[in-house]
């Protein structure tokens, strides 16, 4: 079975996909992922970059300046799915032409897309193949597809429904996957990096991973300024990921490049992120309490999503303080919710178990 996975040129949207595409692969299966933005740690899948006409900032512009009530709603984090579908709809019309090229080289029997990755459902038209929507967000990707799809530079295109959509949203924070609908274990992956040894064991203090947006801008959420300002007045060992800058550090705080979270938040006590759905999907499976700050996109919905369920505190990224940090530590409420919800994503079908579904699919 040959089989495209398509993914925004996004690390955050693509990095979801790599656990399943490797799964398809290692049942025989012929994939190419197709994207932009590789991380240098793909598991040796193939590759191929149609991103060359994909640019979310200059997207974000052309339809912030038609819909100027729209965009500062969206920065807060409140337009619900009319921004992101304006502008992934714009910006996945960009990835259509390259997308088509390179599958009608490869002529793949499915086309397997994100939430936020429907030119690949154009493509599957076009080429008369069935497609999965396999979601990637806690935003439920039918509501995206229907958003992206609806948009003005999609809306004229002939897109097919998806065959088959795949969830990955832990039962207790929404409910039982929807007719049409299967249920795939969120697997953490990160795309590279190397561990420090210090990082695998646990620490004299009870050690906070701290790590910000792939995205940079000026409501990107980065907790870390805050957490640095607090850090001194608090019992524990902060760790920055990538942070911004490393200037002026007190003595519990230190520094690690890109390091792949799965493997580090075992140890940890507790993990403090800017709510992207990856990091919150992470910090569930490894049963870890997490600071989430609510922002633009869909930060604010995954970190009320998040607080709702009694597994993390949801605050604003400059108002983070001592108190915050320390009841992350020492509520064990959040803890308890926590672990719950990471029993419930052991317990879900692990992406090995879901190829079976897509070579019914392809008739494969």
């Amino acid at each position: 079975m040959r089989i495209v996975f398509v993914a925004a040129p996004l690390q955050g949207h693509l990095l979801p996909l790599i656990p399943l595409a490797a799964a398809c692969r290692d049942a025989g299966h012929d994939v190419v992922v197709a994207s932009g933005g590789f991380p240098s740690d793909v598991l040796g899948l193939r590759t191929a970059d149609i991103g060359a006409r994909f640019s979310l900032p200059r997207s974000a512009i052309r339809v912030a300046l038609r819909h100027p009530g729209l965009a500062r709603a969206e920065m807060r984090g409140t337009a619900g799915l009319a921004m992101v579908g304006e502008l992934f709809g714009r910006a996945n019309l960009a990835l259509v032409g390259p997308l088509l090229a390179l599958a009608e080289r490869e002529r793949p029997d499915l086309i397997v897309y994100e939430s936020l990755g429907e030119a690949g459902a154009v493509v599957a038209g076009r080429l008369g193949v069935p497609s999965v929507l396999h979601e990637n967000t806690l935003w439920p990707a039918a509501d995206l597809f229907r958003a992206v799809t609806a948009s003005a530079a999609l809306s004229e295109q002939d897109i097919p429904a998806p065959a088959l959509t795949i969830t990955v949203t832990p039962p207790s924070l929404r409910g039982t996957p929807a007719a049409g609908a299967i249920a795939m274990r969120p697997v953490p992956f990160s795309g590279g990096g190397s561990v420090p040894d210090w990082l695998l064991t646990p620490g004299e203090q009870p050690r906070v991973l701290v790590s910000r947006s792939t995205l940079k801008g000026p409501n990107d959420g980065d907790p870390g300024p805050a957490v640095v300002a607090a850090a001194a007045r608090v019992d524990a060992e902060f760790v920055l990921v990538r942070p911004a800058t490393t200037r002026g550090l007190p003595p519990n705080v230190r520094v690690v490049d890109r390091v792949p979270l799965n493997e580090v938040l075992p140890y940890a006590a507790a993990f403090v992120h800017h709510s992207g759905a990856g990091s919150v999907l992470g910090g569930l499976a490894a049963g870890v309490p997490q600071l989430t700050t609510p922002g633009a996109g869909d930060r604010r919905h995954n970190a009320e999503l998040l607080a709702k369920r009694g597994a993390g505190l949801a605050v604003e990224a400059k108002t983070i303080g001592p108190a915050d940090l320390t009841r992350l530590l020492t509520d064990d409420a959040l803890r308890t919710a926590a672990q719950e919800v990471a029993a419930e994503i052991a317990a879900m079908p692990a992406p090995a178990s879901v190829v079976p579904a897509l070579e019914r699919l392809a008739g494969g």
